[in-house]
């Protein structure tokens, strides 16, 4: 089954400490299937919420369909995701926990299907995202180093 990827929110690995990730499907309107493959979404502020025994995902931007008509969707509705209720259910126990929450990682459609890759995250402190920062350029500095010789 073929892999293709809409978009990712490359910002929640820098900003969060990602502990366990989980593919949801998700409830959609057939323009905003048209617009997602045409490579329309952005996950950027995005965040997942658990309310009345079910997962949703708010402020997820899927841009209008570009032919659609008066049908077209709003682009920041609030869009349901599909989880077993025991998975719910474990996750909404994770969440009540100090500081973990549900973020988006990437939308992707996997075969015919959309499917939503969520995460149970930790935030980082600044200093810790700054450190993240050095460990990485000094990294790079030895590649460099190693490739010069």
């Amino acid at each position: 089954m073929s892999i293709k990827i809409v978009c990712q929110n490359k910002k929640a690995y820098a900003d969060y400490f990602i502990d366990e990730t989980i593919e949801a499907g998700i409830v959609l309107t057939g323009t905003e299937v048209k617009s997602l493959r045409q490579g329309k979404a952005n996950l950027k502020d995005s965040y997942v919420i658990i309310k009345d025994n079910e997962a949703w995902l708010l402020n997820c931007h899927i841009s209008p369909y570009s032919h659609g008509n008066i049908f077209n969707h709003d682009p920041l509705r609030t869009r349901k995701l599909l989880l077993h209720k025991k998975e719910i259910e474990r996750l909404r126990g994770k969440i009540q926990q100090q500081g973990y929450t549900l973020i988006p990682l990437k939308i992707y459609f996997k075969g015919p299907y959309v499917k939503v890759e969520i995460a149970l995250a930790r935030g980082r402190k600044k200093y810790e995202k700054r450190d993240i920062i050095k460990k990485k350029e000094a990294q790079r500095e030895i590649e460099r180093a190693l490739k010069n010789k």
